[in-house]
Parts: structure tokens; sequence; C-alpha cells
């Protein structure tokens, strides 16, 4: 078949994505999106596409599908605008930031009729999908407990060079907001879904020599407690404490699967003690798995391999007419758990229901429900702590960083 026609929102981020495109996956750049023009004209040369900094214009571009790759909290808008256009999108996380805007998405992908994928990674590296691989044959029985970590401390630079401009999402966002990628796995692997929440906000500290030099309004990380809708317990931690790395641990009725917490962190650990069956397997094995399709393809992308199943069942679920796994009703659910997190914090971490948004009876009581924590409406705050603003030590470091990678906008 001819290749899908597909822009890209977003020339930071986005660039993963456009270099995804290709014959392998069925997708054809043509068009890319940005409101930094010099970085914007730079990566259009790069990839001798159209460039656009108005989205309108952008749209209306020959093209079938569209790739969000813009700010975090910005998402939802731009894919009901794009859906409404008769573009096909595929949107990087988070897929709402408010829940009335998840009810609005979910509602224009079903007016639509089009295709619209969480561009969720973290489920296809390769330790997940063999933990997916063996949950779905029974291998470990019914999860009973799962654990979820996304850990990315980084020095002040890094930090500083990801979030360019005083209030860019990364300087405020909610610790608990960036859950998806903690979250994402467990349910693809199991296929459950969260129906109560308990947030807990982890402040930061003032020892940190990284604080004392970023621009950052909110918390440094937080805890999720969910209860499954099959009564399993999930604990979720993420963003920044040290230690960096990802981990994803699952307790089932019949065994235990985890990624390696050390060494080679793709690795898989499977222990199965068969107290009261036939022996079937060792009691514990360790081993490096491979891709179930695409191995070689998988190695060379980012995030460890995940880069490169977004784009491919992206495409694979324009032409088949199937919903992708991670539709809109996961992503949505993946990303209300962030702010239903962030108001059971700021009360006391009391438990809060998580409405099912495959239901319109629970999308009707939340379709006006537009709660933003963020500085510009300042009510709640993004911090535990309350309303907080960076120091002249935090802007004069970070403006200097800022401006080494050419961000004048300060």
């Amino acid at each position: 078949m001819s290749a899908i026609k597909v822009g890209v929102v977003g020339v930071g981020r986005g660039r993963s994505f456009a270099r995804g495109t290709g014959e392998l996956v069925g997708l054809e750049l043509v068009a890319l999106c940005d409101t930094w023009e010099e970085r914007l004209e730079d990566t259009g040369r790069e990839f001798g596409v159209e460039t656009y900094t108005d989205f309108d214009e952008f749209l209306s571009h020959d093209m079938d599908a569209v790739i969000l790759a813009n700010y975090f909290h910005e998402h939802a808008p731009f894919a009901i605008k794009a859906l409404e256009a008769g573009k096909h999108v595929m949107s990087e996380t988070s897929a709402c930031f408010t829940l009335a805007e998840g009810v609005e998405l979910i509602r224009t992908v079903e007016r639509t009729g089009l295709t619209y994928m969480f561009a969720e990674n973290y489920p296809y590296m390769v330790f997940n999908q063999e933990m997916r691989r063996l949950y779905q044959a029974g291998e470990v029985g019914t999860v009973m407990y799962a654990e979820g970590e996304y850990i990315h401390p980084d020095p002040a630079e890094v930090v500083m060079g990801r979030a360019c401009g005083t209030y860019h999402w990364r300087n405020w966002i909610p610790a608990t907001y960036y859950c998806t990628h903690s979250l994402a796995p467990i349910m693809f692997i199991t296929e459950t879904w969260p129906e109560k929440v308990n947030g807990f906000v982890i402040r930061c500290r003032d020892d940190d020599p990284v604080m004392d030099r970023v621009v950052k309004f909110g918390d440094c990380a937080s805890m999720i407690a969910l209860r499954m809708d099959n009564d399993a317990v999930v604990r979720l931690v993420q963003v920044r404490l040290r230690g960096h790395g990802v981990w994803v641990r699952v307790h089932g009725s019949r065994g235990l699967m985890e990624n390696l917490r050390w060494g080679e962190r793709s690795m898989l650990r499977v222990v199965r003690e068969q107290y009261h069956e036939d022996r079937r397997h060792p009691e514990e094995v360790i081993y490096r798995p491979d891709f179930p399709e695409y191995h070689e393809e998988a190695v060379k992308a980012g995030h460890g391999g995940g880069d490169f199943f977004t784009n491919f069942h992206f495409a694979n679920a324009i032409r088949s007419g199937e919903p992708p796994f991670l539709d809109v009703y996961r992503g949505v659910t993946m990303s209300i758990i962030g702010p239903l997190a962030y108001r059971s914090a700021l009360n006391d971490s009391n438990t809060i229901d998580v409405p099912d948004f495959r239901r319109e009876a629970d999308r009707d009581a939340y379709e006006d429900d537009d709660w933003r924590p963020d500085p510009v409406h300042g009510d709640p705050w993004p911090s535990i702590e309350g309303r907080r603003e960076p120091t002249e030590q935090q802007l004069e470091f970070s403006r200097e960083v800022w401006r080494r990678r050419g961000y004048e906008q300060l």
C-alpha cells in the first residue's frame, strides 16, 4: 500500500518520530511544525520537508496523519483540531491536561471515526513486551501487586537545556502528572484498569545542588497508589529522585516478573516457585529477551526500542481501521491519573475514584472539569508547598543555559 503521509508537530522530541518514519513502518514524513523558527528551519532542511510555524496552516498540508510532540499540557487541543481537520493522530504524553479535555478528546475520536494512538513508548521496551507475553500466556497467574518506576535525575545543565524559558512546562508540571511511563507498562502487561487513586508528593530539598541552579515551580517527585479493576494494588514512583532507572515488577498469583535494577537492566528475572503443581520451569531464571518482531530495527531506535513500535503500530492501526492497544480510552485514563493523584495529595492523600470514560455517564460528570494547576492560573499552585518563585541565582544560571541553546525568549 502507499505510504501514509504524516506531519510532525515539535522539532525537539518530534525529531525521533520524524527519524522513525520510512518504508518499513509505512509512514512518509511530509511536514514539520514548531514555533521555534531557527530550529524548525534547520530540521526542515535536514529532512527535506515543508515547515510551518502556524498549526492551522500546517493542517492544510496534504497529509493523512499528525504526530503531536508539542508541549505536555497542550496535546488535547491540538489533537482535537487535527481530528476535526480529518487527520489521524498520534499524541505524545500526556493525552490531556484536564479531565474535561479527556472527555472532549474521546468524544471527538468517536465522532470522527479516525485513528487516535497514545504514543506512550515505555510499554514497548523489550522487557515489558516479554512480560506481556508471559503474563498473557498465564505464566505468572493473575496480577496481585505491581510496581512501576520512572526515576530520571539530571545535572542542572541538562534539566534547563530541555526546558528553555521560565514557564516551560517541565519547570512547573505537578510531580504526579508525569506518571504514564510508570503506569503504561503495567496496564499493557496485565490489561487491568485503575479504579482508585491516592497521591503522595515528595518535595524538593534545600541541600540538592541541582535545585540551587534550576527554575522549578513544582515538586521533586511523587508516589501514586492505585487499586485496579481486578483488585490488584499498584505503586508508581516518578520523577527526579536520585538513582536513575526504569523498573517494572509484577507479582502474580503464580510467580514474579521484573527487569533487573542493576547491570544490564533490559534483562528479565522470572521467579516461579511451583509449590503445588508439576514443575515446568526453573524456580528462577534471568535472561535477555528479544523483541517479538523487528528486533534489529527496534534496538537501533530510541527509548529502548519503544520509539520504533509507536510509529509502527500507529501506521498499522490506520491501515487496518482497528484501534491500537494504546487507544484514546487507555491514553486518557493513564493521563488523568496525574491530576487525580495531585488532587488526592492536596487533600491529605485521600482516596479518589477514577472515572471510566468508556462510559458516557462518567464523561457527563467531568465534561466541565477544567481544574488545572499551573503558574498562569495559580490556583491551585503546582507545588504541594504552595506558591514559589525562582531565585535570581536560579534565573541567572538557567538563562545562560538557554542562551547557549539559542533560545532568547527568556
